[in-house]
């Protein structure tokens, strides 16, 4: 490794030459407390940013073990530091000037949620790895090496030593978040020995400043659990914790508009993921395997088995293995289902609004004009009983026109206010009075929803001259990956674009290394592909040598949601 004089003496050789010359300060460099690493020369002031990242030696950082000897601490404690160091850095970007993207400093910045990054890791031994993105400083497309020198020697290294070295402040907020830590995953464990598959805490903060911010809103209702689905779980750090449990099953959440249905159900539907501090949904803790369901359409379908809800279509279509480049609503939402089974859910969440109807539910009336012998679809309340008593597969439900669910809930949530009552009981009361009985599968319940993995078969390619396939996201919208793209609009439980630039190298890979050949399910493909990350590191997918900032490790659901959405333009691979 070459050390931070030898960096200085490159950078004095090349001020005032052409811009390719900052290419030949590539390596890394000791700068005694730290490493600091040059992966990756942007070709121009005006291009995409270089890639920089710092390891601040473990004697260094000097964070005690117990903060990162366990897997859920040490994603904790790579969260706390990376949106410090995100703090520091935003004060330090753009404070030298030039052409183009000349002095920019920037790395990840997350929003509420907690998840395993690219842009900072804790190693075993306790260093601190943060990457980054810097604009190499120019005037036009002559180099600047006297601004990038005040970069490399004072401003980042100022801002490594402020966020990642443990001082009394750090220490405070590192024990605050590894506790947090702990009692999050005391919480998810106790779901699954209480036979719950969500929890949402008393005076948790639901609703959201905004539709498009992820702030708490002020003044909301703070959440009070039912008496009756009052549950206390006892964790290490807060003690007896009370809120609401929703118990394994049939669920529905009922209730007048603008009352918070779908406020309760966004929560749930995000309470798979960790949430920091001070967010409000702390403890909104929901099965991680949970998945929010929705009719697509026009997405495209590939050889999944929609039968158990669609068979006997006008134009002969084999639902066996149904396959479309354009589904329908009803069609979309049959596969969504069965995929999200396919790939490994234990709770279905839906919402009534996002729904195709003729899926969800038939009424008499429609029966009676419709013979059931000319309508190809079984409607979900019939199948939703199934699905938990053959099956395992819970669902909450958010209802608010027809009670068509009603004689199949185990449970039934109404808001009234932003505040949720168990409703249950009443609910039986109405469905005896008016001798509505709960409506047998046509084909006595039993039939096999999802669970055998329908086979992924996506094709394979390779970049021009053996090089990576090119990869382009669009935010939480969707990605390409060579002549193919993968639409993400309407998966739901996506919240950040990190993911999404994840999921699209993740995507890469799997083409490229031919894994979806149409002898393994998408499940498989996933799983595997995401334990190797686990294992191995981010090197794993990182389309050149150096692991970038700004991916944030996906589920094996979002990752199976790609493969099953991925549509190959004409000419595609």
């Amino acid at each position: 490794m070459a050390t931070d004089e030898d960096l200085e003496r490159r950078l004095r050789a090349i001020d005032g030459r052409g811009y390719p010359a900052y290419k030949s300060l590539k390596g890394s460099y000791d700068f005694g407390p730290f490493a600091l690493s040059i992966d990756h020369v942007q070709g121009d002031p005006f291009a995409a940013p270089s890639q920089v990242s710092i390891c601040v030696h473990a004697e260094t950082a000097a964070f005690p073990p117990e903060l990162f000897d366990a897997l859920h601490r040490r994603v904790a404690l790579e969260d706390l530091l990376l949106r410090r160091f995100a703090a520091e850095v935003a004060r330090a970007s753009y404070v030298v000037r030039g052409s183009g993207k000349s002095g920019l400093i920037a790395t990840s910045v997350p929003g509420p949620e907690v998840f395993v990054r690219s842009a900072c890791e804790v190693t075993a031994d306790g260093a601190v790895i943060v990457r980054l993105e810097a604009g190499f400083p120019a005037h036009g497309r002559t180099i600047d090496a006297r601004a990038l020198d005040r970069m490399l020697f004072d401003l980042i290294p100022s801002c490594a030593e402020r966020a990642l070295v443990c001082d009394r402040a750090a220490l405070a907020s590192a024990r605050a978040a590894a506790d947090l830590a702990d009692d999050r995953a005391r919480a998810r464990a106790e779901l699954a020995r209480r036979g719950l598959v969500a929890f949402v805490a008393d005076g948790s903060i639901l609703p959201r400043a905004s539709g498009i911010s992820c702030r708490p809103l002020e003044g909301a209702v703070p959440f009070d659990s039912p008496q009756s689905l009052r549950a206390t779980l006892d964790l290490p750090h807060r003690g007896p914790t009370t809120g609401m449990g929703i118990p394994c099953g049939v669920t529905l959440v009922v209730g007048g508009g603008f009352h918070g249905k779908s406020t309760l159900l966004k929560a749930l539907q995000e309470g798979v993921y960790d949430h920091v501090g001070g967010d409000g949904r702390e403890f909104v803790i929901t099965d991680a395997t949970a998945v929010k369901v929705r009719s697509e359409d026009g997405r495209p379908v590939a050889g999944v088995d929609i039968s158990p809800f669609i068979t006997n279509l006008p134009d002969g279509s084999d639902t066996g293995r149904f396959s479309t480049l354009d589904a329908s609503g009803s069609t979309s939402q049959a596969a969504a289902t069965i995929e999200a089974i396919d790939a490994g859910t234990r709770v279905l969440l839906i919402d009534e609004d996002t729904s195709a109807t003729n899926f969800m539910v038939r009424d008499e009336l429609m029966e009676a004009v419709v013979a059931a012998d000319h309508e190809p679809i079984t409607p979900f309340v019939e199948r939703v009983r199934s699905l938990w008593e053959h099956q395992g597969v819970s669902c909450i439900i958010v209802v608010g026109s027809s009670g068509a669910f009603f004689p199949m809930a185990d449970t039934v949530i109404q808001m009234d206010r932003y505040r949720a009552h168990d409703v249950t009981k009443r609910v039986r009361e109405v469905c005896s009075e008016r001798g509505v009985v709960p409506a047998a599968s046509s084909d006595g319940g039993d039939v096999l929803v999802g669970g055998r993995g329908h086979a992924a078969r996506i094709g394979a390619g390779r970049g021009g001259a053996g090089k990576p396939l090119k990869v382009r996201t669009q935010g939480l919208d969707g990605f390409s990956v060579g002549n193919g793209s993968v639409d993400l609009r309407r998966v739901e439980q996506l919240v950040d674009p990190e993911q999404v630039r994840a999921l699209a190298q993740l995507m890469r890979v799997i083409i490229e290394r031919r894994l979806t050949d149409g002898t393994r399910s998408a499940q498989d493909v996933a799983a595997s592909l995401l334990e190797r990350v686990a294992r191995r590191g981010w090197k794993e997918i990182a389309p050149r040598a150096e692991v970038p900032c700004g991916l944030a490790l996906p589920r094996v659901q979002e990752l199976c949601a790609c493969i099953d959405r991925w549509r190959r333009d004409a000419g595609g691979i």
